[in-house]
């Protein structure tokens, strides 16, 4: 278990420090940038970690908008992840409890990002404090990591080596709950299929045409048949991106659809796109037209490490609960207004919240916020979403923790987190989460043991099958 003496220490530096990291957050709120074009909230990210002693490595994996920054001198390195990018359409008014654009059309920070990327960099700063304010050694980074919108920014990484030497790495997310995040995630592949036909006229030179338009649907009527025929825990869903124009008399010569296909681990995935990929050659063949396979982007299937997960569980019991006042919950309730009974109650079995140690909080949501911590039993439950922070798990032991930014029932990417991500119910979350992740990278430089176990059980689980990136080595980030 941590030493009161330290949790209060690393706690008393990040609540020094948390209103310049707060006016940080709301500015990368207000900045809003999609993945790969977040040149304003990483150029804030670097001038605070610049502001506060650390060296700067700019363009990390040969991305414009990727970075680390690094502090202290030896082992172990503790690495902090953090992201920074938004969605597209979710512009929204901030702190208003309904749906209001600020820019019609606009983008906003739909994941809490902005959060995110605050709390992990708060956290490598107070850690690096600590260790430089008592002398002691360990090297703490602060990886900028863009693009997880779609964009598997941290794959691209990972494959460039970056986290090669990473002894462990730690993050967090915003979410409606407080609690260690122990999930089975998802390995997730990014393909478009395109066609290629021969336009006519539709109705007196249909048979000198070959529609690519059909081809796609049959493609897709395929795959629908295909779901029967792959395993249950797999994932496919499609988007049809160009549907060859608006003109019902003309044959269509171009059509397009991104699918991801998703599996519980990679080789799985893999193998299911090669069936897909089948569908999709048959499809052409079928209408005499031609299929262009595009590989877009990946990530790998989160790798839980147990050991780290319970050392960070116990930093948040010995935290305590986040302390939210009156006013907190009473905007979390207005959000909740905007919300099905429903979805509050899915919300409640999504994120696994089976007990809570402080016995504190309402387990059916009426309390607005999680007001408590959610029990960790020890073992890692199925998440059917994907993240590129399953990329670096397979480099270097990984673990994650949940704050609560959000009131509870708060669905990921909607305009009801954007409306919470400047509330000061966020900045609390985002101040707990550096708390939790500081005082456990502490864990690590001082306790040899711990990080022995933490990498006894990553070797356990990837023995005999080392990181294989998914992605191609001729493929970069898009934009």
């Amino acid at each position: 278990m941590p030493q009161p003496s330290v949790v209060a220490a690393l706690s008393e530096i990040v609540e020094e420090l948390k209103p310049e990291f707060a006016a940080m957050s709301d500015a990368i709120w207000d900045h809003a940038e999609l993945s790969f074009r977040e040149h304003k909230s990483a150029a804030t990210q670097i001038a605070m970690l610049e502001k506060h002693g650390f060296r700067i490595s700019r363009g990390t994996a040969d991305i414009e908008t990727a970075f680390i920054g690094e502090a202290g001198e030896g082992g172990p390195v503790i690495a902090l992840l953090g992201e920074f990018d938004a969605l597209a359409g979710l512009s929204q008014v901030a702190g208003l409890a309904e749906a209001k654009p600020l820019v019609n059309g606009g983008t906003g920070h739909g994941c809490g990002h902005n959060l995110l990327g605050t709390g992990s960099l708060l956290a490598a700063v107070a850690l690096a404090r600590y260790l430089r304010e008592n002398n002691l050694p360990g090297t703490v980074r602060y990886y900028g990591c863009p693009g997880e919108e779609g964009g598997s920014g941290k794959t691209f990484m990972a494959r460039a080596g970056a986290f090669a030497d990473v002894d462990t790495a730690l993050t967090w997310h915003p979410a409606p709950f407080n609690g260690v995040r122990s999930t089975n995630n998802l390995a997730v592949l990014e393909i478009y299929y395109r066609f290629k036909g021969i336009a006519a006229h539709a109705s007196n030179g249909a048979h000198l045409g070959r529609s690519a338009l059909d081809a796609l649907e049959l493609m897709n009527i395929g795959v629908n048949f295909l779901r029967e025929h792959m395993p249950q825990d797999c994932r496919v869903h499609y988007a049809i991106t160009d549907a060859g124009g608006t003109a019902a008399n003309v044959v269509q010569a171009r059509a397009e659809a991104l699918y991801l296909v998703r599996a519980p681990q990679m080789p799985e995935a893999l193998a299911l796109a090669a069936r897909i990929d089948k569908v999709a050659r048959g499809a052409a063949m079928m209408t005499e037209t031609e299929v262009e396979i595009v590989f877009d982007r990946a990530a790998t299937n989160l790798l839980p490490n147990i050991t780290l997960e319970t050392a960070i569980h116990q930093n948040m019991v010995a935290l305590g609960p986040v302390p939210f006042d009156q006013g907190d919950v009473e905007f979390a309730r207005e959000i909740q207004r905007t919300m099905t009974p429903e979805a509050i109650a899915s919300s409640i079995r999504l994120y696994q919240i089976k007990g809570d140690v402080f016995a504190n909080s309402r387990m059916d949501g009426s309390s607005g916020l999680h007001l408590g911590l959610r029990d960790f039993e020890g073992q890692s439950h199925f998440r059917a979403g994907s993240t590129d922070v399953g990329d670096v798990s397979w480099v270097t032991p990984t673990a994650q923790c949940w704050a609560p930014a959000w009131a509870i029932g708060t669905a990921p990417h909607t305009w009801q987190v954007v409306a919470q991500g400047k509330s000061p119910a966020a900045h609390k979350a985002f101040a707990h989460a550096a708390k939790s992740l500081a005082t456990t990278g502490l864990d690590l430089i001082l306790d040899q043991d711990l990080l022995a176990r933490a990498k006894a059980e990553w070797r356990e689980k990837t023995e005999g099958t080392p990181y294989q990136c998914p992605i191609p080595d001729h493929i970069g980030p898009k934009l």
